[in-house]
């Protein structure tokens, strides 16, 4: 069978992107309430239910209220009168296509031919939860978060602006769509837009002298910036210091190698590209390649020197997010069309082992849930069975105490507790510190919090009392394998599975 080289219709094309999307779900998962969603998920309840999270929503609120995302799945939710977790999940569908749907509009920028388009639009799904060097985020998430939305708004605002040959100009009406695209890229996610918005001028910028004026704004804009910013307290440096990936010289050194990489594999594919006529393809991948170049001499700048420490909080390292998937994209079209071509079996032999690799990874990474964590199906996982029981049989107002890293505890697979419990908790040392860095007047709360559990593996019951008595938490969950559930009675327990008591504290 041989891979047709013809355009792909407009329905066609719909379909082609849903069955990227529907095998994308089905290759790298879905979880629901994890990682990010321990922020995004409490912010969207809180809309739908404002009598929830009245001890504790200043941890998440500040992070979320600047954008639009959360309030508009809250309304979707509310207006379609469906339950959060199917609307989350279907926004997570919609994300993805939205996703596709501009990687393609890019690829028709960058490539002649829908085969090279498919290629490159296949490698992103293969690869989609492929890690970003040491930045801790993915290609896509694994759930729900606004970066995937951000980053489909980002591609169409590139296709609008990338060249079509060297030299050519962009129309007026193409700077006005793409600025109402980045426009609603910002209400979604801020840092993202803002890393959008230097994409796009990199491939507008002429291109003749661009290394030098890049490089001059990489090294002193940040040192200019941070002569305005004052140094921070150490409770904001305890937090900030938890993020060890916004401090270069703690990376590994195959990070570093995932950082420099890309600079010389996207000037290699621009010369490739030159060598077949692509014009566009080279301009875009030339134009990457620097602005991969501006995110590490940034991020050399402002994450190393101490006195810039409270700039590490731009994350001048995640430029490398839209690198990567430019690059991943320009590699899937270079290769369909000089290597895979139209045999279909070449195609199957390179994305199949891909993608096998990559779910591989999944499975391993959350080995404690279902693979697709369907809403309104048991996940399989004993903390969010038991995060279930909370939301069901527990006041609103509630307030927990939790081991501080339980999301890293066993069996737990990174889910958040006040997403899927609808309950506050103290301070963590998972997510809440990074919106302690994010906003400072928080440092000092988050601080004495996750410091009141010091030694929580050794908790007797006078001590949850005593946070009784200071902090008013009322009830606790504890980890059967790492928490001090032996110190509790169990009439004082009214839920326990094999991994998790639930607990009230007099």
């Amino acid at each position: 069978m041989e891979f047709p080289s013809a355009g792909i219709k407009p329905l066609r094309l719909v379909a082609v992107l849903l069955l990227i999307t529907a095998a994308s779900i089905a290759i790298h998962g879905y979880h629901y309430g994890i990682e990010d969603e321990a922020i995004y998920l409490p912010a969207i309840k809180a809309h739908v239910n404002a009598a929830l999270y009245p001890h504790d929503d200043i941890f998440f609120k500040p992070q979320t209220r600047p954008t639009l995302f959360d309030d508009l799945v809250a309304a979707t939710a509310r207006g379609l009168r469906a339950p959060v977790d199917w609307t989350d999940f279907g926004y997570y569908a919609g994300t993805l296509l939205a996703f596709y749907a501009g990687a393609w509009a890019l690829a028709a920028r960058l490539f002649p031919g829908a085969r090279a388009r498919l290629g490159g639009v296949l490698l992103v799904a293969a690869l989609l939860t492929m890690p970003v060097a040491g930045t801790c985020i993915f290609i896509a998430d694994q759930h729900l978060h606004p970066r995937t939305l951000a980053t489909a708004l980002i591609l169409w605002a590139a296709a609008r602006l990338a060249p079509r040959a060297w030299g050519e100009e962009v129309s007026e009406r193409e700077y006005v769509w793409a600025a109402l695209i980045m426009t609603a890229a910002t209400l979604i996610h801020v840092q993202m837009a803002f890393y959008g918005m230097v994409f796009l001028g990199m491939l507008v910028i002429p291109l003749r002298g661009a290394g030098k004026r890049v490089m001059l704004l990489a090294g002193f804009g940040p040192a200019v910036l941070g002569a305005l910013v004052l140094r921070g307290g150490p409770e904001w440096q305890e937090a900030s210091r938890t993020r060890t990936q916004h401090y270069l010289m703690q990376w590994e050194w195959y990070e570093w190698l995932g950082a420099i990489a890309p600079i010389f594999v996207l000037w290699g594919m621009g010369w490739l590209a030159r060598r077949r006529g692509w014009k566009a393809a080279a301009a875009v991948s030339t134009r990457t390649a620097l602005f991969a170049a501006l995110g590490l001499v940034a991020g050399c700048v402002i994450t190393i020197p101490p006195a810039l420490e409270r700039l590490t909080v731009f994350q001048p390292m995640r430029i490398l997010h839209l690198t990567y998937v430019v690059m991943i994209m320009l590699a899937g079209g270079l290769l369909a069309e000089t290597v895979l071509k139209a045999k279909l079996w070449r195609w199957a032999l390179l994305l199949a082992p891909i993608a096998a690799g990559m779910s591989y990874a999944q499975f391993d990474s959350f080995p404690n849930s279902r693979h697709v964590e369907w809403p309104g199906r048991a996940t399989g996982n004993d903390w969010v069975e038991a995060f279930n029981w909370v939301k069901a049989n527990t006041p609103v107002d509630a307030y927990f105490v939790l081991n501080p890293r339980y999301m890293s505890s066993e069996g737990e697979d990174y889910h958040g507790f006040r997403g899927l419990a609808e309950r506050g908790q103290m301070a963590d040392w998972d997510k809440d510190p990074g919106v302690a860095i994010l906003f400072p007047e928080l440092a000092g709360r988050w601080w004495r919090e996750v410091h009141a559990l010091d030694g929580w593996k050794n908790f007797k019951a006078a001590d949850l009392r005593r946070l009784h008595e200071e902090y008013g938490v009322g009830w606790t969950l504890l980890g059967v394998k790492d928490g001090p559930a032996g110190s509790i009675a169990p009439s004082d327990c009214p839920y326990r599975n094999q991994s998790v008591m639930v607990c009230r504290i007099d």
